[in-house]
């Protein structure tokens, strides 16, 4: 890919207010999906790191599915869920005036559903590598749940924390299948750069060559900041 670019066309078709388009909302939808993983993915991972709870397994079954489900199948599922006659879509709809397809928060929605399982398995993995005990010593020495939570248990798991954040947002960026199916492809609304890859390479090869560049170019810095957390090696 890298040897069929044109880089005497490259800065022009990098600086395409299409691509600039793509990729703000690729960027900010991305990092909104991080923040709602964060926060419906750290209590989930701790429930699955600490507790010992009947159904635990098929928890951590449900949480997994969107990994391996294929994507346009998530969007199918999302769809039948959250569009305007879905099962919460339809009263979200009826209530607030507010329906999730065809928008940005749709894409922010999407982005959620197939990553959210890398940020759970991630935190999880690093609660159990944190010895519990040191919640035990904080407990006794007088701190709250909230205080042990906060300043001991989520302080020895924050690089586990941040590798799957960054994870997820790697992922995010480059969800496709879920994002076409839910939202469509509409520029400056739901068209990210994976949508507008696939648009733009039916038309114009050299410039699908050239976003393509750019995502490669996102995932090899992913790759080489979380390289100590994968390999321990600098």
């Amino acid at each position: 890919m890298i040897a069929a670019l044109d880089w005497r066309t490259l800065p022009s078709q990098l600086t395409s207010p299409a691509l600039q388009s793509a990729l703000w909302l690729s960027a900010w939808t991305s990092t909104a999906a991080m923040v709602a993983c964060l926060v419906l993915g750290l209590p989930l991972a701790w429930v699955l790191a600490r507790a010992d709870f009947r159904g635990r397994k098929l928890v951590r079954v449900l949480v997994t599915v969107p990994m391996v489900l294929p994507p346009v199948v998530a969007g199918v599922a999302l769809r039948t869920a959250f569009g305007r006659t879905g099962f919460l879509g339809e009263p979200l709809l009826a209530v607030t005036g507010f329906a999730f397809p065809f928008t940005a928060w749709g894409v922010v929605l999407a982005h959620v559903f197939v990553s959210l399982p890398f940020v759970v398995l991630a935190i999880e993995g690093a609660l159990r590598s944190a010895d519990p005990e040191y919640d035990a010593a904080a407990a006794t020495l007088g701190a709250s749940r909230w205080t042990t939570f906060r300043r001991v248990t989520i302080a020895l798991a924050w690089p586990g924390i941040a590798a799957g954040m960054v994870l997820g947002w790697a992922r995010s960026l480059g969800e496709f299948g879920a994002t076409i199916t839910f939202n469509g492809n509409y520029p400056g609304t739901t068209q990210t750069m994976p949508t507008l890859i696939y648009s733009t390479r039916q038309s114009d090869q050299d410039a699908a060559l050239a976003m393509s560049f750019v995502m490669l170019v996102v995932s090899v810095a992913v790759l080489l900041l979380l390289r100590d957390r994968w390999s321990g090696t600098p």
